[in-house]
């Protein structure tokens, strides 16, 4: 496989795989503000489909980026500065991915230690990170 259809397949599954990662919180806010059952019983299961169905792009994501820096190879790592700061703020990402799914396991057992706003901040975090992940990727400065 070329180096630009892998580029392009790395960037798609990121953008999948974002999408899910700002939409979850946002589903937790409304989650939390709810004190009806059947409506918290139908946000479980919008919670645990969207993270099961966002989990495979977060893994193609990784493999794909995986294959660029082999594809561009060991010299190009090691100089590559902006890259190791950029992997810092990815491996934040999978962390918060994670965290995520610790969240969706807590809303499933109708346990709830965070208040809506919590949740409206949560949500606006990866959107910082991303964005100076982009900004690292396409500038490549550092």
């Amino acid at each position: 496989m070329s180096l630009l259809w892998i580029k392009a397949l790395h960037l798609f599954f990121m953008v999948a795989w974002m999408a899910g990662i700002f939409y979850l919180p946002r589903l937790f806010v409304y989650h939390a503000q709810s004190d009806n059952q059947a409506v918290k019983d139908q946000f479980k299961i919008m919670e645990r489909r969207l993270w099961w169905f966002v989990t495979p792009f977060a893994f193609l994501t990784l493999l794909l980026g995986v294959c660029l820096i082999y594809v561009y190879g060991a010299v190009w790592f090691k100089a590559a500065h902006w890259l190791h700061v950029k992997l810092v703020l990815v491996i934040a990402l999978y962390i918060y991915h994670f965290y995520l799914y610790h969240l969706v396991k807590q809303f499933s057992r109708d346990v709830n230690l965070h208040s809506s706003r919590f949740y409206r901040i949560l949500n606006e975090a990866p959107v910082l990170v991303l964005l100076a992940i982009i900004c690292l990727a396409v500038v490549k400065m550092i």
